[in-house]
Order: structure tokens, then C-alpha cells, then sequence
């Protein structure tokens, strides 16, 4: 088993850690009410079937 010879500093820990990001969810277009809406993957069904309200998409 790796043990380490001495202590990792505080701010090389954090260094290190701070490196894994959680990527953005990919946004798919979906129909709903004759509107296309992008929505993640994985909701695209709680949004057909109605169990979530679509987003609400911004005036430009």
C-alpha cells in the first residue's frame, strides 16, 4: 500500500482536488405544447410526460 514519506501541504491538496469539475449536462431539443425546449437528457420523459414544468426561456 502507498504511504506517503510526509505531509501534503493544505494548499496542494486543495490544488489537487479543485482539478475534477462536474461537466455541464448536454442539452437536447424537445417539443412540448408546439414549443422546442432544451432540456437535459435525462429529463427528456418528466418533461413529455408532464411531471415537470417546462423552462421558461428568456426574452431577448
Amino acid at each position: 500500500m502507498a504511504v506517503p514519506k510526509r505531509r501534503v501541504s493544505r494548499s496542494r491538496t486543495r490544488s489537487r482536488r479543485a482539478q475534477w469539475k462536474a461537466a455541464v449536462p448536454d442539452l437536447v431539443p424537445v417539443r412540448i405544447d408546439g414549443r422546442e425546449h432544451r432540456v437535459p437528457r435525462r429529463l427528456v420523459r418528466a418533461y413529455q410526460r408532464g411531471l415537470i414544468a417546462p423552462p421558461e426561456q428568456p426574452r431577448a
